[in-house]
């Protein structure tokens, strides 16, 4: 939504996703089993979860490293652009605010957040007590509160939008 709502304003912007060696793993992995994803928005969430935890154990900063990497090569093909993160776990926080990201928490009550994650359609749900969804420690640039409908949120991002381009 945030990306929408750059967009609307004539704002160049950019995705980049920390996860990103895990979602590419994931597809090789699943397409190996014999199943396929069948849309870039399918998540095996046991499967990332393994895997998140797999890379961070042969090297803490592996993930980070390669998120580096990629926002300073946008960086430079896209100096003017806002770049956003929708991924970020807390065993990463640190190392993406040390690239100059502000943090947006996103809190919605268990319910809403539950019922939000069935209507994605995972493959399978990731562990709720894994190391990657434990809470952020560091301190939020701003807070959403995603407890209303999909237009209440959408408007946060437009409001949140106005405020980083002003």
């Amino acid at each position: 939504m945030l990306l929408e709502a750059l967009c609307a304003e004539g704002v160049p912007s950019r995705r980049l996703r920390v996860g990103a060696p895990l979602y590419e793993f994931q597809a090789l992995i699943r397409a190996a089993a014999g199943r396929p994803l069948v849309s870039g928005n399918e998540q095996d969430g046991r499967l990332l979860n393994l895997l998140g935890a797999e890379m961070r154990r042969i090297n803490p900063t592996s993930l980070t490293d390669v998120f580096a990497q990629r926002v300073r090569q946008a960086e430079q093909l896209c100096p003017d652009a806002v770049l956003v993160c929708d991924d970020l776990r807390a065993p990463d926080a640190d190392s993406v605010v040390g690239l100059g990201f502000q943090l947006v928490m996103v809190k919605a009550p268990d319910e809403v957040r539950r019922a939000r994650k069935a209507q994605r359609g995972d493959l399978s749900a990731g562990d709720e007590t894994h190391s990657t969804e434990e809470p952020l420690t560091a301190s939020p640039w701003r807070c959403v509160d995603n407890d209303r409908d999909m237009d209440a949120l959408r408007e946060q991002a437009r409001m949140l939008v106005a405020e980083v381009i002003r």
